[in-house]
């Protein structure tokens, strides 16, 4: 089966759309398909090309047996509403014109969390009469509502009707949580076509490994307890509530070792930045984006991870993918997102919860484990052991039986 795969973030990029893309296509094709992806050149959160790519019409690489096609589009930084939707534009555009130069497509899968690129996977699938698979990551445009990126009611009215037409056209849906199906039905869309594949973690990458002493000294974080958020820094992400959590660490008599370390860029970074400098703290580190390859070598160091979404109802909905690579690489987890995510941490035993939004609550979690050391190793133990449940390969392999359930004859 010939697989066509629409994203606009792939690998070497590391936010969530572009792991599941890549570790799904890896996994496709190490079963013996075929897989091209169209995408754009690497950029994200920056908007700047990667090292030794260009934003030109057409580049090809093969990566680990996936045939990777990289277009051009309009380029900015993970911020502003009008040029993102540009950036989005561009891409259904040059994606679209570019499909047409893959040959003998089985089926086309199209994947959000911006419905622009579903929508090339949709005019692609009416064009080359195949059938397509809409692979849904957020509920957006309700997701810009949801962090206030935007107030204008009717562009978004319309942004959503579009939204309702590409569920009803595709031929399957694969949603990365069970809340995003419940969703759907309660909006009118056929259940039985509906299926879900979670987040996961390649657990040939992510695993239990000792402290990188060398990165940890670069950071002067020897002897340190380290809490750290690792990924977007987005408005969706609420990270003022780690600032006010770190000044209330700072001022604490017991704080005194606590550091947080911020891995990462995004919308939101230099508020956050210029916030911690404004409140004087030392107790922050702020890093730039790092490589798929550098990642786990930050994770090592954490003694434990932040995970936190703004509090709207919309993201109890959400399962965040960065929780899974915590399990597995035995990081307790300090779990600020209600719903689907809060539930797996909490039957999992791998880390405590806190209100989101919740400044103390957080403060409070963190010093419970930087002082409890057998109350770590409990939740750590947990998450490793849980870690298996998530593996992508096997969620892959469910999401391929959706696929060829949809395979011409």
């Amino acid at each position: 089966m010939h697989i066509l795969l629409l994203s606009d973030n792939f690998s070497p990029e590391t936010n969530a759309p572009a792991n599941r893309g890549f570790e799904h296509a890896k996994a496709w094709v190490a079963a013996g398909h075929r897989v091209t992806v169209i995408t754009c050149a690497p950029n994200f959160p920056q908007g700047k090309v990667y090292d030794g790519y260009r934003n030109s019409l057409w580049q090809t690489e093969n990566m680990d047996g996936i045939e990777v096609i990289r277009v051009w589009s309009y380029m900015t930084r993970n911020e502003g509403f009008a040029r993102r939707i540009l950036d989005f534009v561009s891409y259904m555009v040059t994606g679209f014109i570019a499909s047409f130069f893959v040959r003998r497509i089985d089926v086309i899968v199209g994947t959000s969390p911006q419905f622009f690129t579903a929508c090339a996977a949709w005019a692609v699938s009416l064009f080359r009469r195949r059938p397509w698979v809409f692979e849904l990551r957020d509920i957006w445009p309700e997701s810009i509502r949801a962090v206030s990126g935007m107030q204008n009611s009717r562009v978004l009215d319309l942004l959503e009707k579009l939204e309702l037409f590409l569920y009803r056209s595709a031929d399957a849906i694969v949603a990365v949580t069970p809340s995003f199906k419940r969703n759907l039905i309660d909006r009118g869309i056929d259940g039985a076509k509906i299926s879900v594949a979670t987040n996961g973690v390649d657990l040939s990458r992510f695993a239990r490994v000792p402290r990188d002493e060398a990165l940890e000294a670069s950071l002067k974080l020897q002897g340190k307890f380290v809490a750290g958020y690792i990924g977007t820094h987005g408005m969706a992400h609420h990270l003022e509530t780690l600032v006010d959590a770190a000044e209330m660490l700072e001022q604490h008599p017991e704080g005194g070792d606590i550091r947080f370390l911020l891995v990462g860029d995004g919308a939101s970074k230099s508020a956050i930045e210029q916030r911690a400098r404004e409140c004087g703290l030392a107790n922050m580190i702020f890093v730039d984006p790092v490589s798929r390859e550098e990642v786990a070598r930050y994770w090592s160091l954490l003694d434990a991870s932040i995970v936190h979404l703004k509090d709207t109802p919309l993201f109890s909905t959400v399962i965040p993918s960065k929780i899974f690579e915590c399990m597995a690489m035995g990081i307790p987890v300090l779990h600020g997102v209600r719903g689907d995510s809060a539930e797996i941490i909490e039957e999992c035993g791998a880390g405590i919860l806190f209100e989101p939004e919740n400044a103390t609550e957080l403060a409070t979690g963190i010093l419970e484990l930087a002082e409890n050391a057998p109350l770590r190793k409990r939740l750590a133990d947990n998450a490793v052991a849980a870690a298996p449940r998530f593996d992508r390969t096997v969620l892959a392999a469910g999401m391929l039986k959706v696929l060829q359930t949809l395979k011409p004859a």
